[in-house]
């Protein structure tokens, strides 16, 4: 049975609308494949995680194995293989070696990507919505712990945080910059790393204000900037009758002084709102 010109055409069309999805999607497949090559790249290889080993032209040879407990995969033909502390590329090296080692093969592609990340930790404590241990999903860096620890607690999060490596190394972290968006703040973590995020300094705030009580003190606050946190001044209060607290750092002692809306304020201070005088 012939179509007609009509029917042919839309035949055409759709044909050509199946074929360049299938070009797309083979083209988001090809690249989801290589970022995930890029994400292991830096991975190293422990107890517990699972591998996805792929043999090309030798089906037979492909499938997935789990890293033991000793570091080893056991694999077809091969036998035991030592991959704990290696990187994925690193082990498909040793396949192709034993492959072609052993006589089984004579020039093997190998491709080895990680499918679950058991075996590298990282610890996120402090003030995070979720503190505890995670499992290392490849190349994670800060912002990845933070975000499976469900982020700092914005009331009592300072803005800085300490990263403190296995090897005793420490780095730090400032969070305000890290979530506008500056990479040199986004560090990479690894096995047995911890990312610590402290409770932010307070100050108090008294007197003719709306909320009285205890602030988280953000960074280069000022006086007025605190006032408004406790709420505003009351219909009696007066910003120019403002007097701040503060304890001396090398004698301890408790000194008071008069302030004015600009000043900048220290970690503890307490601040007291006065009555205007009219």
């Amino acid at each position: 049975m012939k179509l007609d010109a009509m029917s042919q055409d839309k035949c055409n069309r759709t044909f050509a609308s199946v074929f360049t999805f299938a070009a797309v999607l083979l083209v988001i497949c090809s690249m989801l494949t290589s970022w995930a090559h890029a994400a292991d790249a830096d991975y190293r290889l422990g107890p517990g995680d699972l591998l996805r080993v792929s043999v090309f032209g030798s089906p037979e040879l492909s499938g997935e194995v789990r890293v033991s407990e000793s570091g080893n995969i056991t694999y077809p033909l091969i036998g035991q293989v030592p991959v704990a502390g290696k990187s994925p590329a690193q082990v498909e090296a040793l396949l192709v070696s034993a492959f072609v080692d052993g006589g089984y093969l004579r020039q093997p592609q190998v491709s080895v990507l990680v499918t679950e990340y058991r075996s590298q930790k990282v610890s996120v404590m402090g003030h995070v919505t979720k503190p505890g241990q995670y499992s290392l999903q490849s190349a994670s860096r800060v912002l990845d712990v933070l975000a499976e620890a469900g982020g700092p607690i914005a009331e009592e999060a300072a803005d800085v945080a300490t990263l403190m490596r296995k090897d005793g190394s420490k780095a730090n972290v400032d969070l305000a910059a890290l979530f506008g968006g500056d990479p040199a703040q986004n560090h990479a973590v690894a096995g047995g790393d911890t990312l610590y995020v402290p409770r932010a300094p307070q100050f108090y705030i008294y007197g003719e204000v709306q909320k009285p009580g205890m602030y988280k003190l953000e960074r280069g606050m000022t006086v007025s900037r605190a006032i408004s946190a406790g709420g505003g001044l009351t219909t009696r209060g007066s910003e120019r009758r403002v007097v701040v607290k503060r304890k001396d750092p090398k004698t301890g002692k408790e000194e008071h002084y008069s302030a004015r809306g600009s000043d900048q304020l220290q970690a503890d201070d307490v601040i007291m709102v006065k009555e205007g005088l009219f």
